[in-house]
């Protein structure tokens, strides 16, 4: 069984309601149609958005005031999970990033020990082996606290995906000193500060990815390192490195890449990418089920 059938089985074992807040998309539709019938969740779509609104909805709204607009779907969608109508929400096959981590923020807010919202991608390398890459879609420029935190969500969405311990490594274009810089001051401070938040998280940096992924390279580079060499959790210094990282991964890795999966909300809400298929809208309304 591979790791993706486990999740079928796992959702279909226990079905969560999910809602679909991207109204008017025929692959949103077409994927509430398949997670109905083969039984992976009780998923609904907001097709309109009053439809759905009812008094505790008007109640969870009322004290957000302005902030929330009951007009549109992915508002709704999001005070739906907040009041506990349903279990989770995924969203953005027709809206950027931006509109949903924006109402996720305004609705749901952050959790109790989280930090920040961030994102993350999960991907199934063609031989079956599981990684998270994060942030790959939220905070362009992650100050070092911020990394932290990304560091341990990713760790966290990690090992509720895979279901194994992860290894978490701080990537930088430096390994352990071999250069200095202060971007690279920046890493060691943001690992750090995780080893304090979480110190139970098998985490290093900074580190070159060769030196993180290649076990002959980390014994050369990191030798005293216990991740080096066997890392499958790779957080990255900013946007644009994990965002051009995550693409290349898919498109010439041949990875299968699920996300982004924001991190840190008080609720379970995931992104789309507006380039989604529907299989991709499935897959990601089965990795909310889990997580709910």
């Amino acid at each position: 069984m591979t790791l993706i059938d486990s999740w079928y089985k796992q959702a279909r074992a226990d079905p969560k309601r999910i809602v679909l807040a991207d109204a008017g998309d025929d692959r949103a539709r077409e994927a509430a149609e398949r997670l109905n019938a083969d039984g992976l969740a009780e998923a609904i779509v907001i097709e309109h958005a009053p439809d759905h609104v009812d008094a505790t909805i008007r109640d969870a709204a009322a004290p957000l005031g302005e902030k929330v607009d009951l007009t549109d779907p992915l508002h709704v969608a999001a005070l739906m999970v907040k009041t506990g109508k349903v279990d989770g929400c995924v969203a953005g096959a027709s809206r950027p990033t931006v509109d949903v981590v924006r109402a996720g923020l305004r609705i749901l807010g952050v959790a109790r020990g989280a930090g920040t919202v961030s994102s993350s991608f999960f991907f199934v390398l063609p031989d079956g082996t599981p990684l998270v890459y994060g942030d790959c879609g939220v905070i362009a420029d992650p100050d070092a606290q911020q990394l932290a935190w990304i560091a341990i969500s990713s760790a966290r969405t990690f090992a509720q995906l895979a279901g194994i311990d992860p290894a978490v490594a701080m990537l930088s274009f430096s390994t352990k000193g071999s250069a200095e810089h202060p971007r690279i001051d920046k890493i060691r401070t943001a690992t750090e500060l995780a080893r304090q938040l979480a110190p139970d998280l098998s985490i290093d940096g900074e580190l070159q990815f060769d030196a993180a992924w290649i076990p002959t390279i980390a014994a050369s580079k990191a030798p005293d390192s216990l991740v080096a060499g066997h890392a499958n959790t790779f957080i990255f210094p900013d946007l644009d490195a994990g965002n051009i990282a995550y693409k290349i991964t898919e498109r010439l890795g041949g990875a299968q890449a699920f996300g982004p999966l924001l991190q840190g909300l008080d609720g379970v809400l995931h992104d789309l990418s507006r380039g989604c298929s529907v299989d991709d809208i499935v897959n990601v309304a089965v990795i909310s089920s889990l997580q709910a």
